[in-house]
């Protein structure tokens, strides 16, 4: 089993930036991926973005040139700086880990940080 501790979420307005952290305990060894997902009131959860134990990362395009992930594997964390926020930009933002299948079939998650962008 992996856990995982979100911080960083918070208010700011449109234009500014913030930095989300995501640690991981536990059987980090499984770990494949990292990523974060964000999920607004009444929507599907949606990934933003992935990044490897080999630092290959991905973007959704609403996020790409804004967000940055990445990722400290000594220390099992994850981070996520946002800039140029915008109102859309709005979610519960949620820190996931997937694991090699050897260890687990299923991802795990993070409780959750809200941000909210203010227009």
């Amino acid at each position: 089993q992996v856990q995982l501790m979100e911080s960083g979420g918070g208010l700011v307005q449109a234009g500014g930036s913030l930095r989300l952290s995501c640690a991981a305990s536990g059987e980090t060894i499984c770990i494949i991926a990292m990523g974060w997902y964000r999920q607004e009131p009444g929507k599907e959860r949606e990934k933003v973005a992935t990044i490897t134990t080999g630092g290959k990362t991905y973007y959704i395009d609403s996020v790409e040139g804004r967000f940055t992930i990445s990722r400290d594997n000594a220390k099992n964390t994850v981070y996520l700086q946002m800039n140029s926020l915008k109102a859309e930009d709005t979610a519960v933002y949620y820190c996931m880990a997937a694991p090699d299948h050897v260890c687990s079939d299923s991802d795990w998650w993070g409780q959750g940080t809200q941000v909210t962008v203010s227009s």
